[in-house]
């Protein structure tokens, strides 16, 4: 289904750029440490760019660890019903989780729009750097597992209503 590809798609590449976002975060904190301790110089952005660049990958891996399922899952029902009855229940759970989702996006889009008009800061240290960019990650991770819980239950009822063949991924 083209619309399920599109999404996985979405989701794979989200992965592999939260994955990217692993090496500037080992190269400040490299950096931090040797300011620190060679030179007797802590940064003062270290602290908040480490937290932002790990929420970053969190928040890009989200979808990806759906598209993947490489979340906990109850295998002891899974391994005792028949397929379509598991497919059921999962796309329903998928069904519940993405629009929870989507209304939690919906949320994160206001608190992005206050946050910027009002110029607000992180307040967690000297640096003090606007934390609207960070707060559009949260939208867009969480946007993009919404999206991910989305095709996962498509598929799911594509498995129940007897349209493929194939299991969904696990």
């Amino acid at each position: 289904m083209p619309v399920v590809r599109f999404i996985n798609a979405l989701s794979l590449w989200s992965g592999r750029l939260g994955a990217l976002v692993v090496v500037p975060l080992v190269l400040a904190m490299v950096f931090e440490v040797v300011s620190r301790y060679a030179f007797a110089a802590p940064t003062q952005w270290a602290f908040e760019l480490s937290y932002m660049m790990m929420g970053t990958i969190f928040l890009l891996g989200l979808s990806y660890a759906v598209l993947m399922d490489q979340h906990v899952n109850v295998d002891f029902i899974h391994q005792v019903l028949p397929r379509r009855a598991v497919a059921g229940i999962d796309a329903v759970g998928y069904l519940i989780m993405a629009g929870l989702l989507a209304w939690l996006t919906n949320a994160l889009v206001g608190n992005v729009a206050s946050v910027y008009r009002t110029g607000e800061g992180t307040g967690l240290s000297a640096w003090n750097p606007p934390i609207w960019p960070y707060r559009v990650i949260y939208v867009i991770g969480f946007a993009l597992f919404a999206l991910q819980c989305f095709a996962k239950a498509i598929e799911n009822l594509l498995v129940v209503f007897g349209r493929t063949t194939e299991s969904p991924a696990r």
